[in-house]
């Protein structure tokens, strides 16, 4: 395949300006933890070959003369491998509280923008044998189903490893003058006029042949555009209301098939039964602090990529709305769950999302700081492998992604891995500051879903193995 450098997308350019506030930094750290320390120049080697079949990785943003396009994704002409790869022995004790506390640190620090947006750093001699690689990307590089797609190609499905065809040599880079400039004002200029084409024709056949019906659509499509950037102001939790820089970070661990099964056993997806979860732990922590709640605001990712689009980049839109709190019953409440799920993502706006992002991208940033900053919490959930994976000859054993706050109070993001799913808890400290009673509460509805499940043997425990770090 030919390489062509490109343009950061309008998506992307998005959550890219939101950095102009700190708080909304679009940083996603995965933590795996190994049962083993995995071979080093094996593990140099396997990473180069990633870099290699994912140019993203070895490129860096090149900002455009006076803005006349978004910034370009070119290689980096000083790229470094051992920059990005590092390794390092954990301090005493090593224990996963201080893999946790290096998460942390990751998810609080910038990038150095004349670098490629990511880094790795195996943290070694963690007791009882094991090891931590814990990987910095930023969102811009890849979404969640992306960044698992770029992991198939880095790991292999046994400790001896895989045989693989050769990676391409890495492109060279190329400068941004005004043909570039006039190029892709002139692809994008392109693009639009073939994609209005493509929608005019049948919407003016419609119009003719159906005209009230094309008016009706019409009519719901600038509805649900209105729906999908209406300015919100205010948060719906009185007590999550503080943002700041500052990052906890906390983990859970539930049982995929229960949690699969208490999905069917309602008759909604895995995804509703986690959102559920999610939900009652937040009611609880809130009751906690003597609040009753009826409704939070959400920011889903609702992922659109499809089989073919390249390993990098984003391919999501993220949809913020209210989710019920106030119902009782754990399977009402995830059948209200799934109806509201379904009506958004189902919205005539979201194959809109491009053009949206390209609107909002011209407005003050001040402006959409603000708008972000008032959901109360994003979750997110990405199908890992159901079989075990191997790194450089160790074995994964978990799989963690603390996905970005991007102005909410915490972001909830599940990744299921071989018989696990694993939960990774990123809270704003300035909206949470007692991370360990909100994991409880969070387990406590994980364990609310899966008491759903009867005919699976005994009550299954959700397990916290970290629910508060040695600072506290």
């Amino acid at each position: 395949m030919e390489y062509r450098e490109t343009h950061m997308s309008q998506s992307d350019l998005f959550s890219w300006n939101m950095e102009r506030d700190p708080a909304l930094r679009s940083t996603i750290v995965s933590v795996l933890l190994l049962d083993a320390e995995p071979d080093w120049d094996r593990l140099v080697r396997t990473i180069d070959r990633g870099t290699r079949l994912v140019p993203r990785l070895r490129e860096r943003l090149v900002r455009v003369p006076f803005g006349l396009a978004p910034p370009k994704w070119a290689p980096d002409p000083d790229f470094d491998l051992l920059w990005h790869v590092r390794r390092a022995a954990l301090p005493q004790p090593a224990t996963l509280s201080a893999v946790v506390d290096f998460a942390r640190t990751e998810a609080m620090t910038a990038f150095d923008p004349v670098r490629p947006l990511w880094r790795s750093t195996v943290l070694t001699g963690l007791d009882g044998g094991g090891c931590a690689v814990v990987l910095t990307v930023h969102h811009s590089l890849t979404d969640g189903i992306g960044g698992i797609r770029i992991a198939t190609e880095m790991l292999d499905v046994d400790r001896a490893g895989t045989d693989r065809a050769d990676a391409p040599e890495p492109p060279a880079g190329s400068t941004t003058g005004l043909l570039d400039i006039a190029a892709w004002n002139w692809a994008v200029g392109t693009d639009l006029l073939r994609g209005g084409i493509t929608a005019t024709l049948p919407t003016a056949w419609r119009a003719v042949t159906h005209p009230a019906r094309a008016v009706r659509d019409g009519s719901r499509l600038a509805t649900s555009l209105a729906r999908l950037v209406r300015p919100i102001t205010s948060t719906m939790s009185p007590v999550m209301t503080g943002r700041s820089t500052r990052r906890e970070l906390a983990m859970l661990e539930v049982p995929v098939a229960q949690l699969h099964r208490a999905a069917q056993i309602v008759g909604v997806t895995m995804n509703d039964a986690f959102l559920t979860a999610v939900i009652i732990g937040m009611r609880a922590y809130h009751a906690r602090h003597g609040e009753q709640i009826h409704q939070l605001r959400l920011t889903m990712p609702i992922s659109l990529r499809a089989p073919d689009d390249p390993l990098g980049g984003n391919r999501i839109t993220l949809a913020r709305f209210a989710l019920p709190v106030d119902i009782a019953g754990t399977a009402d409440l995830m059948r209200a769950v799934d109806t509201t799920i379904a009506g958004w993502r189902h919205e005539p706006a979201i194959p809109f999302s491009s053009a949206v992002a390209a609107g909002l991208n011209r407005l003050p940033v001040g402006l959409l700081t603000e708008m972000l900053k008032h959901v109360d919490f994003v979750a997110s959930d990405v199908p890992g492998s159901p079989v075990p994976l191997y790194l450089a000859g160790a074995r994964i054993d978990r799989m963690y992604a603390f996905g970005p706050t991007i102005g909410t109070a915490v972001n909830v993001t599940l990744t299921s891995h071989v018989e696990t799913c694993c939960i990774a808890i990123n809270a704003d400290t300035a909206a949470i500051p007692d991370i360990v009673p909100l994991t409880v509460c969070l387990a406590e509805g994980f364990q609310c879903v899966l008491d759903l499940v009867e005919d699976m043997g005994p009550r299954v425990d959700v397990s916290v193995p970290h629910p508060r770090s040695h600072r506290e």
